[in-house]
């Protein structure tokens, strides 16, 4: 799912934002509104989850990774919430500890 990366431009409006709060990467707990407004607008709204979705094996169980703990803090949160409101996929967002 490369194509569901955030552009580098992104990411960094991301860091911008996480400097500002002071947090890193791995210890935010939202993503900037900014961000994710443009990620949707610019990287999700145009890829083609049903093409996706049509590949998935059916009664197969599907993750998606990334390096931040938490979903709400990753733009995997997006993608997982387009998911099953678009799809009707269950999510279930698994957490250390």
């Amino acid at each position: 799912m490369t194509g569901l990366a955030p552009t580098t431009e992104l990411r960094h409006l991301q860091y911008r934002e996480d400097d500002r709060q002071g947090v890193g990467k791995r210890d935010r707990i939202a993503l900037a509104p900014q961000y994710a407004e443009r990620y949707t607008r610019e990287i999700l709204d145009p890829f083609d989850l049903g093409a996706l979705v049509a590949e998935l094996a059916s009664g197969s169980v599907t993750a998606l990774f990334c390096v931040e703990r938490d979903p709400e803090a990753c733009h995997r949160s997006l993608v997982a919430e387009r998911l099953r409101a678009e799809h009707g996929l269950p999510v279930t967002h698994l957490r250390p500890g």
